[in-house]
């Protein structure tokens, strides 16, 4: 009998033990520091003629959940404001930035009213390299823009402290695949259909 109980005891200290080892830990994102840049180009006949624009995205709200122990287990949600988006008028002329602005969330862009937030919830974090405190790995999930879902994968590179997250990273996405076409001025002045993402 004592020897039952002593395996007993040993089972649930094991069980104990990995259940601790397993725990995960949830960060807000602090969405004063944090933020997307959007880079659109330009193409066209007279292509040389527009303007790249810049354009900021904050995120609204925002969560990681981590396992130090496992991070293939850790996850990331993050919902923008599609309306919140801004041009910074980085590179082009003043009078042009709430043209642009205006074009953006308008009904042939993202159509703010419609289609009110830009979500991402992954599904899979693979860790591609690993020194320490700084880790890359490669995000998965799911991006919903202008009422579209696509798979998309992000390369992301974290630095972890005790208390804190720092993570940067950047993709390439096409504006036609999410079912926006890119705005064209005339025909010959247009928005590329690819956007890069910081």
């Amino acid at each position: 009998m004592r020897w039952a109980l002593s395996l007993l005891a040993l089972v649930l200290s094991s069980v104990l033990t990995r259940a601790a080892s397993a725990e995960s830990r949830r960060f807000a994102i602090d969405p004063a520091v944090s933020h997307f840049v959007v880079h659109v180009g330009k193409t066209g006949i007279l292509g040389f003629a527009g303007h790249e624009h810049e354009v900021v995205a904050p995120i609204h709200d925002g969560a990681v959940t981590l396992d130090r122990e496992h991070l293939e287990s850790s996850s990331v949600e993050l919902t923008f404001a599609a309306a919140a988006l801004r041009v910074t008028g980085r590179g082009e002329p003043a009078d042009d930035v709430p043209k642009v602005q205006e074009a953006m969330v308008g009904p042939d862009c993202l159509d703010a009213e419609r289609f009110h937030t830009i979500r991402f919830v992954s599904n899979g974090v693979q860790v591609t390299a690993n020194s320490g405190g700084t880790i890359d790995v490669v995000v998965r999930g799911v991006l919903n823009i202008h009422g579209v879902s696509r798979e998309v994968s992000v390369p992301v590179r974290l630095v972890l402290t005790e208390d804190a997250i720092r993570a940067s990273g950047g993709t390439r996405l096409q504006q036609t695949a999410f079912g926006i076409q890119p705005i064209s001025v005339g025909g010959v002045v247009k928005v590329k259909d690819e956007l890069e993402l910081d």
